[in-house]
């Protein structure tokens, strides 16, 4: 019998380094599903324009449908598909819903990462980042949102392990991979 793959899963802040952690992920074999695809795909299916107002109309409707385990629930054909191959990184947890529902469903199986940065400094990546950029009042808007309407500080608190993103891209690596070699 072949092992199980592992289900890892990336959980911060807008703009804390998310995505980063999960490209190093993948660098070492991890399939990385990430949750904001179906977003950006139901906002594109109704011919919206992405941007911060219209990706938080679509998360919220998507909630209200599915509950607020809708993108677990979403992306588990997609985590499992995956999980046939490889292990699997998932980039953007967000609800106490979605960390419950994957806990319960992988088990052992499944590990969280938090990735923290200080509020300024993900406002100043949010402002310069090339794709879905954000102003600082939208930045602390979705903070808010986030925090009061998702239960995101759950799955932070309840973390197998914290990564501290304030210096540069190669420390973060390094913490990441300190990870990696931790999971084996």
């Amino acid at each position: 019998m072949s092992e199980k793959k592992k289900v890892v899963a990336v959980v911060g802040m807008a703009g804390s380094g998310k995505t980063e952690v999960a490209r190093v992920f993948e660098g070492h074999g991890f399939a990385r599903v990430r949750f904001g695809d179906v977003t950006d795909a139901e906002v594109k299916k109704r011919g919206l324009v992405l941007n911060e107002d219209n990706e938080r109309r679509v998360r919220e409707l998507l909630r209200k449908e599915h509950g607020m385990a809708a993108y677990a629930k979403l992306n588990l054909p997609r985590i499992d598909a995956a999980r046939k191959k490889a292990n699997v990184v998932v980039d953007g947890l967000y609800s106490w819903e979605e960390y419950t529902l994957l806990k319960d469903r992988y088990g052992a199986d499944f590990t969280v990462i938090a990735v923290w940065a200080s509020p300024a400094t993900r406002y100043a990546r949010l402002g310069s980042r090339g794709e879905r950029p954000l102003t600082q009042k939208e930045a602390a808007s979705r903070d808010r949102t986030e925090i009061e309407n998702t239960g995101k500080g759950g799955p932070i608190a309840m973390a197998d392990y914290t990564i501290s993103n304030e210096s540069s891209l190669s420390d973060l690596k390094k913490q990441v991979n300190e990870v990696l070699a931790r999971l084996k």
